[in-house]
């Protein structure tokens, strides 16, 4: 195996790894784990997946915004995101990526409970630019799109 080889496989492993930290920030509501994903300048664009389901949401930026915004909302809820068929296209110290991530939402308290069927279950396809920040990736770009959803959108509210 080449060193161009083993390179371009550790920027692989190190891109799903921003993914994750994404997507377990969220999940775990972990603010300062979200935002190790993230450039300063990051911006996130949730609008192609909440509008299908019938709620606005402005595109956010910059880091701060993004980190301010999610970690309230999706923090609190029972979640879990999963991340799959990441494909990565690495360029020196930029990537692009796309993945699945799907995402299981009930409200604070109520997801280990059997009998609760009040959730919102997403398929959504990311799609990402990310740089290279010293050994770490990190998401400069991020816009999520609905590939399908069931469940009760309104779960995803605050308070709701």
């Amino acid at each position: 195996m080449t060193d161009t080889t083993l390179r371009l496989l550790a920027d692989r492993a190190a891109v799903a790894d921003t993914l994750h930290r994404y997507a377990a920030g969220l999940d775990h509501g972990d603010a300062e784990l979200f935002t190790s994903s993230l450039t300063e300048d990051a911006t996130v664009d949730l609008t192609p997946a909440t509008t299908k389901i019938g709620l606005e949401f402005p595109v956010l930026a910059p880091r701060d915004v993004v980190v301010g915004a999610l970690i309230p909302a999706v923090g609190p809820l029972d979640t879990s995101h999963v991340i799959s068929n990441i494909r990565t296209t690495v360029d020196g110290d930029s990537a692009s990526v796309q993945c699945y991530a799907m995402a299981q939402h009930f409200p604070p308290g109520e997801g280990p409970k059997p009998d609760r069927t009040r959730h919102a279950l997403m398929m959504n396809r990311y799609d990402a630019d990310l740089v290279r920040d010293g050994e770490n990736w990190r998401i400069r770009r991020l816009t999520i799109d609905s590939a399908w959803f069931t469940g009760d959108p309104t779960v995803l509210l605050p308070e709701s």
